[in-house]
């Protein structure tokens, strides 16, 4: 396959509640773009707490630490070609907005709501984390003991409960595409 050399990525930030589908709308399309021979990073919240940012907290000042953390590794990869995909709950504006910051310098940014009510996120719980929460065994929970900031203005929303993952995916893949520079 040949490799697309793109000279500046872009940064994909997916925030919304735990649960919501972001890290199943990003490797769904980290694998599209894949296909078609760009160089893609999928950043997962869960992989990012077990090696960048390990034995990082849940508090605010701890998750802005972490959030800081990896908008710092994605605009570096951004400004290197590659495609990057962030799944992080990133809970809070003012994170988000640190991030947009750090990362604009050398990379568009997009801010993606992966948006699923509390109700629906609860139901699926993949992880259980809901249920630990409710039973008092996790603390800063959000949605629960913490707080979840909706976005005000951002790039897309992917509404992950009206619509599938492969469209949320596909509409994710669109927004992508129509922000790389043209080719040729």
């Amino acid at each position: 396959m040949t490799r697309r050399c793109i000279e500046r990525g872009l940064v994909a930030w997916l925030t919304g509640l735990p649960g919501s589908g972001k890290t199943t709308v990003a490797r769904l399309v980290a694998e599209r773009l894949r296909s078609e021979g760009y160089r893609v990073e999928v950043i997962d919240g869960d992989w990012a707490r077990t090696t960048v940012s390990e034995g990082a907290g849940f508090t605010r000042e701890e998750r802005l630490r972490h959030i800081k953390r990896i908008a710092w590794i994605a605009r570096l990869l951004a400004r290197n070609g590659v495609i990057v995909i962030t799944s992080l709950v990133s809970p809070y504006r003012e994170a988000r907005s640190l991030a947009r910051g750090i990362i604009e310098e050398d990379a568009p940014f997009m801010e993606v709501y992966v948006k699923a009510s509390l109700e629906t996120v609860m139901k699926r719980d993949p992880k259980g984390l809901y249920k630990k929460a409710l039973q008092g065994q996790v603390k800063h929970m959000t949605g629960i003991s913490d707080p979840y900031e909706p976005p005000e203005n951002p790039d897309l929303i992917l509404d992950t409960e009206a619509e599938e993952p492969e469209e949320s995916a596909r509409r994710l893949y669109e927004a992508i595409k129509a922000r790389l520079p043209r080719e040729g």
